[in-house]
């Protein structure tokens, strides 16, 4: 066994445990097995985290309720209950029924389906869009930077709601407009977190290592600041899909939606039936109101949950 040099002066064998410890690893393979390690912790405290089942629970039964509404409820959202108009909830109508003998409960499950085609759409087209552009902002900066941040500011200075009853009333109420405009009106608030954390990564010293090895913006966009990013992506992205299902309620609470006013519609039942609470006829809008409240929390515990396990 041949020997090698010790600094301090003795001789070790090639070979040995000692000398093994000597040798230098490769460069990057610490860095990924220390970024491997991390993301199965995350994962790890985020299966764990009670929130995160809970919310997942929560949203995933709503998911199911808009796929196959059916296996949920029985009668349709537009069949009349044998139980009769405005009977309060029992055994033969679990939510009741309202003013014209419609199933409130079977309406609460149908209803699911258009809120959920809405919003994860809207979310993920504003989120793809925001991302682009936020790291573009970030990453490039100059004139870029400067031009985008005023468009993003201008939008973000115009209430939400406001700007989409303007948007949808000039260009109409149909599905497709609804979704481009929530995305629209999402996209600059997820482009300026975008652009601060990709500031932050691209004053970092592996991003100036790939400047100096040649490699183009795109490539250093794409495969070394997203992946540090894309934790933040997560978040935002959930974040916004609380914000794009109350988006898209208040739109239908408000008639600003191309839905037929028999359909079933959280929304329009709320609008609809708001007004006989003071009859004592609350639930033809509060079970309505309360799906749209535990989608949103179900949501928000999938979010609190996720920045809880990046953060730990």
């Amino acid at each position: 066994m041949n020997p090698i040099y010790d600094p301090e002066g003795e001789l070790t064998p090639i070979g040995s445990p000692e000398a093994e410890a000597d040798i230098p690893e490769v460069e990057g393979a610490p860095a990924a097995a220390t970024r491997s390690q991390v993301r199965r912790e995350q994962r790890r405290v985020l299966f764990r985290s009670p929130g995160f089942v809970i919310g997942v629970g929560v949203v995933g039964f709503w998911v199911l309720a808009a796929i196959v509404p059916s296996l949920f409820s029985s009668i349709g959202p537009k069949e009349f209950s044998d139980a009769g108009a405005r009977v309060s909830p029992s055994a033969d109508a679990w939510f009741g029924t309202d003013s014209v003998g419609r199933d409130v409960y079977a309406r609460v499950i149908y209803g699911a389906r258009p809120i959920l085609i809405v919003a994860p759409l809207a979310t993920g087209i504003a989120i793809i869009a925001g991302t682009l552009l936020g790291l573009l902002m970030g990453f490039y900066r100059g004139w870029v930077d400067e031009v985008f941040s005023r468009i993003v500011e201008a939008i973000l200075s115009i209430p939400v709601i406001l700007m989409a009853i303007l948007v949808v009333f000039t260009f109409g109420r149909s599905q497709p407009v609804i979704i481009g405009t929530i995305a629209v009106l999402f996209v600059p608030a997820i482009t300026r977190t975008i652009r601060s954390a990709a500031i932050s990564e691209s004053d970092l010293d592996y991003v100036t290592s790939a400047k100096m090895r040649g490699e183009s913006g795109l490539f250093i966009v794409s495969r070394e600041i997203l992946p540090n990013v894309t934790g933040l992506v997560v978040v935002e992205l959930t974040v916004r899909l609380g914000y794009a299902v109350f988006t898209y309620a208040t739109l239908a609470f408000l008639g600003f939606v191309a839905a037929d006013l028999t359909d079933a519609d959280w929304g329009i039942d709320v609008s609809l039936n708001y007004t006989q609470i003071i009859r004592d006829v609350w639930w033809p809008s509060i079970f309505p109101a309360l799906a749209i409240a535990t989608l949103v929390i179900g949501v928000n515990l999938i979010t609190d949950s996720i920045d809880k396990a990046l953060k730990s």
